[in-house]
């Protein structure tokens, strides 16, 4: 008998690439339970599979920075305090510090759908009952005929996972300029923001306020203090885009709406920004 459940979550974190650095991606999380009936002729019951199987995904993965454990560009350190990770890229140099739940090291030399799919099952198969012999999970980006971007982020203000300093998304745009979809634009937004970290103005700092790392003349360098902890990051400036406020997804339609009024003014706007699947902000000119 196999038991299954569509759409069950969604999965919101960062990851690095050797190629692409850090970029942010959004899964959605399908799910199989193969296995005989219990005494209650279920496989599982449906409450207990979102209690038990979506408890897990959110607490491995989702709003965490996922590192390839194996990859020989990846070095972690772990301490009482912080985990301190420097990483390797084509696109440059990157390193964090931040508290433990804040990173997932994932045995595996690229992180990916396949990489991430076995992490989970061999994680949380040990959790189901007897009866259930095999779990499988299908992870898939959202289906999408638009634009859309990556993007990582942390939101120091947030008081749950979304103040970790990298986590991020993957995110469709739609913008109207007078009254019409205007593919230009919705093309040239995705472009500019692929495979983006978008960090606030405020959380810029000098390298010498780094407690854990250092940086170089071509990084831009974050740290913040959140509830959960102390965070640092330093990414490459080419790989980055400093916005004068805070990155949620209500703070950036607006900040695109006003970058799109500062080109043409007569025009007027509206810009569909999502946050990963199926949520987001809508703002006007």
């Amino acid at each position: 008998m196999i038991l299954f459940v569509r759409d069950l979550t969604v999965i919101d974190f960062s990851y690095l690439c050797e190629t692409r650095g850090m970029l942010g991606e959004s899964y959605i999380a399908d799910v199989e339970l193969h296995g005989a009936l219990d005494q209650t002729s279920m496989v599982l019951d449906f409450g207990k599979v979102k209690k038990v199987i979506k408890q897990a995904i959110d607490q491995l993965v989702d709003h965490k920075l996922a590192v390839p454990a194996h990859s020989a560009a990846l070095s972690l350190q772990a301490t009482e305090q912080t985990n301190v990770l420097k990483f390797q890229s084509d696109r440059g140099f990157i390193q964090m510090a931040a508290p433990e739940q804040a990173v997932v090291a994932i045995p595996t030399k690229v992180i990916n759908e396949q990489s991430v799919t076995e992490f989970l099952q061999d994680s949380i198969k040990p959790l189901l009952p007897t009866n259930v012999q095999k779990l499988v999970i299908n992870l898939r980006p959202e289906a999408s005929n638009g634009f859309y971007y990556h993007y990582s982020h942390g939101l120091k203000k947030h008081d749950g996972n979304c103040q970790r300093i990298a986590h991020g998304h993957r995110s469709t745009i739609q913008i109207y300029a007078d009254g019409m979809l205007s593919p230009r634009l919705n093309k040239y937004w995705s472009e500019r923001w692929q495979d983006i970290y978008l960090g606030t103005a405020e959380d810029c700092c000098a390298v010498n306020e780094l407690q854990y790392i250092t940086a170089g003349c071509d990084d831009y360098s974050f740290r913040y203090q959140a509830a959960q902890g102390w965070f640092e990051l330093t990414m490459p400036k080419t790989h980055c885009e400093i916005v004068p406020c805070d990155t949620t997804v209500e703070c950036l339609a607006d900040y695109i709406v006003a970058e799109l009024k500062q080109q043409d003014n007569l025009k007027q706007y509206k810009v569909v920004a999502y946050e990963g699947v199926g949520k987001g902000a809508i703002a006007f000119s």
